[in-house]
């Protein structure tokens, strides 16, 4: 087994467990520091980091589907389900950073005075447990939106530790306590940012989208000039899931060619899935008299 593919099982379920439970008992810690200290931007970075153990929980249950084979009623399989979990995670994500702006505003609008001791202190125990939590999705986030987008989240996090901690320093050294606001507006930025870029991908995969790389007519001129084809019309190409591409298409041959059709086929689907990573195909063949 690939390094990278661990985590995809029980022992990565374990460690996403322990990661979860982590998550929310830091929540916890930094709630307390945030209103202790008077720190908008710890109390910011604990929302974050409950959203992280809500959005580990969604990737878990979502691998733990998209483990399942196909069945008769998902004759696909349920990969899809990383899918909806990656946009389920991706929304909040954006949705949580529309929130912290919001109560960005309000802290410029009626300032407080900050604590700097008490957030540096607990923004640093936060930065060690986000780079740890980080480190668990970090070999498969490029091979799961789902995964990435919990990934993004985590690392998010460690910025959003590493941000508070300069704020709290900045608030010890020269009594800039607006640094604080500051912090919260850079995470809301990055996870507004983070979720813009990676939605329309996990909107494009269930809406069967035609793959970024992929151009139907020069697929479809690409087939015709196989020995024995004379037309490809009729075709459509989407994602199943991430690692799933699939046509299908209605495909002209000759009728003095019919006693060629397995090689026809079999020439078609090398094609597919040398030329354009396609290796779910269905073809319809239909017959035509040349002259």
């Amino acid at each position: 087994m690939m390094p990278e593919q661990k985590l995809a099982g029980p022992t990565g379920d374990r460690a996403l467990v322990v990661a979860i439970v982590v998550n929310i008992l830091l929540t916890v810690v930094q709630i307390i520091g945030g209103v202790v200290s008077g720190s908008l931007s710890l109390i910011a970075d604990a929302a974050h980091n409950l959203s992280d153990a809500a959005a580990i929980a969604i990737a878990l249950i979502a691998q733990r589907i998209g483990r399942q084979p196909a069945d008769s009623d998902h004759t696909y399989g349920h990969g899809r389900a990383e899918l909806i979990g990656a946009f389920v995670n991706l929304t909040w994500l954006m949705l949580l950073g529309l929130f912290l702006f919001s109560e960005g505003i309000q802290r410029l609008i009626s300032p407080e005075i900050v604590d700097g001791w008490t957030v540096v202190i607990v923004a640093s125990i936060a930065l060690v447990i986000d780079f740890a939590t980080a480190a668990l999705t970090f070999r498969r986030r490029g091979h799961s939106l789902n995964i990435r987008a919990v990934f993004v989240n985590n690392a998010a996090d460690a910025a959003g530790s590493l941000g508070v901690i300069v704020a709290g320093s900045l608030i010890l050294l020269y009594d800039w306590h607006l640094a604080d606001t500051i912090a919260t507006f850079g995470i809301a930025a990055y996870l507004m940012i983070q979720g813009a870029i990676m939605l329309p991908r996990t909107i494009d995969i269930l809406m069967q989208r035609v793959p970024e790389d992929l151009d139907v007519d020069h697929v479809a001129i690409s087939l015709a000039e196989i020995d024995g084809v004379l037309d490809v019309h009729d075709m459509h190409i989407w994602e199943i899931d991430e690692r799933q591409r699939s046509l299908e298409a209605h495909v002209i041959v000759d009728t003095r060619d019919v006693d060629r059709m397995e090689h026809i086929k079999q020439a078609l689907k090398r094609r597919l899935a040398e030329r354009f990573d396609i290796t779910h195909s269905t073809l319809e063949f239909e017959f035509e008299t040349v002259l």
